[in-house]
């Protein structure tokens, strides 16, 4: 899907003020399968079968199927950003700063679809060449349309040409 554009106001980090307490946009559906499942499942060392053992899941679960981790479907959020190309063009680069908030609402089953839907809430400059974004991202599954995870996402986003000697920020 991609970028909701605003006419009249580029999407580009001087720019990006007119975009505040608006939809930023939203990625392409992304699958989610038992393989991956179950390699986060190997990563993370959680192998609770309702995860991981489809007949357990199938028979004991209250989802009829294994169900991806909360974490897999939060740590999806960088791709998902990038897949609906939702970084500013004038960045160079994002780093994750964490989150003020995140909510689990809802199960995404194996085979179901996921896509990140942002709303940019807040900038604010840290810096020459550099801002910290505050985003309402929402992953809603397609099978139910309910969004899954809640996150309030801060990124500091910068732009290495402005930034200068000061692009790298933690040293």
């Amino acid at each position: 899907m991609g970028r909701l554009l605003i006419e009249g106001v580029p999407f580009h980090a001087d720019t990006m003020g007119g975009y505040v307490g608006k939809p930023l946009g939203e990625s392409d559906w992304m699958p989610i399968d038992q393989d991956r499942i179950g390699l986060f499942s190997e990563a993370t060392e959680d192998r609770n079968p309702l995860h991981v053992d489809p007949a357990w899941a199938a028979a004991n679960g209250p989802f009829g199927s294994t169900i991806a981790h909360g974490f897999l479907t939060l740590s999806l959020l960088s791709f998902l950003s990038r897949s609906g190309d939702l970084q500013p063009d004038g960045i160079d680069y994002g780093i994750n700063l964490g989150f003020e908030r995140i909510r689990f609402l809802a199960p995404v089953t194996v085979g179901d679809r996921i896509k990140l839907r942002v709303n940019l809430m807040e900038i604010k400059p840290r810096g020459e060449g550099k801002w910290q974004y505050k985003l309402r991202c929402s992953i809603v599954t397609e099978r139910t349309g309910k969004t899954a995870v809640s996150a309030i996402w801060l990124v500091l986003f910068v732009s290495a040409a402005l930034a200068g000697e000061d692009a790298r920020p933690f040293g």
